[in-house]
């Protein structure tokens, strides 16, 4: 086998081989580097050894796919180091039939290490920005096995929110502008991380207290967003995490004014913000919780038609129902 792969160990990105059953079999010098571990500690080692919750599941669903469908695969992993870092990338795996048997070679680029402008092109940023932001919003709400369904729900009807009313009403929202409110609208509810659960989750009505608890998740969600830009001090993401700041502190406000956290009243509440009060609202109440059960579509499309100029911009309730009388609504 190392003969016939052998050039994939020259390569200066981190290069993994390994057989049918993920065993790591070989790695170059590179991995070594990147990931702390030797040949000797991780040769033998399932390739899982780097794995973390914070990889959505889906992407190592979509990858067994592929994998057993004799394809190559590429996505992006958020795995930990032998010393425990965190550490993002985007990897490339492809299958090799040698003498009958298949070996899987995996190529590993480092995005923290990366220099940009000279290994991105714009398509591939966004896609990598919306990994990220779907890998933060994820790991900050891992508490709830149901909440990652959710979230990414939220963001596919989002973004065929987006497209659909900037269609309708000429908004001349750019390609770009309609990427950076999708993938921000993962981040929606990230403040509910800080909110016990035994409130969060609570069945029936809540006390006067705890719903002043709960609304303070907007606030919580703009604090955390406002520190992970401190840190990163990175353009790559002040859109996206811009964007999110307006969806996170304002997709509770009302069109009538009755909403929180600044009781904002119709135009005042940022465009973006009110697209995912749809969504966001459409999904929840077409969902089973722990704590609710689920509501018919029939009953949804009645509360969205008759909370339009109360609770929703009617204009944007139009739009989404528009979809929905096109079928272009996944249920």
């Amino acid at each position: 086998m190392i003969n016939n792969l052998q050039i994939f160990l020259a390569l200066a990105d981190a290069v993994i081989i390994t057989d049918v059953e993920h065993r790591i079999l070989a790695v170059n010098e590179s991995y070594e580097i990147t990931t702390g571990y030797s040949s000797d500690q991780i040769i033998g080692k399932k390739a899982g050894i780097l794995r973390t919750p914070y990889t959505p599941k889906e992407t190592y669903l979509h990858m067994r796919e592929a994998m057993n469908a004799g394809s190559s695969w590429s996505g992006v992993f958020t795995n930990r180091k032998k010393n425990h870092d965190l550490w993002h990338s985007s990897i490339t795996i492809t299958p090799f039939v040698v003498e009958g048997i298949t070996y899987y070679v995996g190529v590993f680029r480092e995005l923290e290490q990366l220099e940009r402008g000279s290994y991105l092109n714009e398509d591939r940023i966004g896609k990598i920005q919306g990994s990220l932001l779907k890998v933060l919003a994820i790991s900050c709400e891992i508490r709830d096995p149901s909440i990652e369904t959710h979230l990414l729900r939220v963001q596919q009807l989002t973004q065929l929110l987006v497209i659909r009313h900037n269609e309708r009403y000429q908004l001349s929202l750019s390609v770009e502008d309609i990427s950076h409110i999708a993938n921000s609208s993962i981040l929606h509810d990230i403040g509910k991380s800080a909110i016990p659960e035994g409130i969060l989750y609570k069945p029936g009505p809540l006390a006067d207290y705890e719903r002043i608890i709960i609304e303070m998740h907007t606030l919580i969600g703009v604090d955390i967003i406002n520190k992970i830009y401190a840190e990163l001090d990175d353009e790559l993401f002040k859109s996206e995490l811009s964007m999110a700041k307006n969806i996170i502190l304002y997709h509770h406000e009302k069109w009538n004014g009755t909403g929180y956290p600044h009781q904002l009243h119709g135009v005042d509440i940022p465009l973006e913000a009110r697209i995912v009060s749809v969504v966001d609202v459409f999904d929840a109440l077409t969902a089973k919780r722990p704590y609710k059960e689920k509501w018919s579509i029939e009953s949804t499309v009645q509360y969205l038609e008759e909370q339009k100029g109360q609770h929703f911009d009617s204009e944007v309730v139009d739009s989404f129902l528009s979809l929905l009388e096109d079928g272009l609504i996944p249920m």
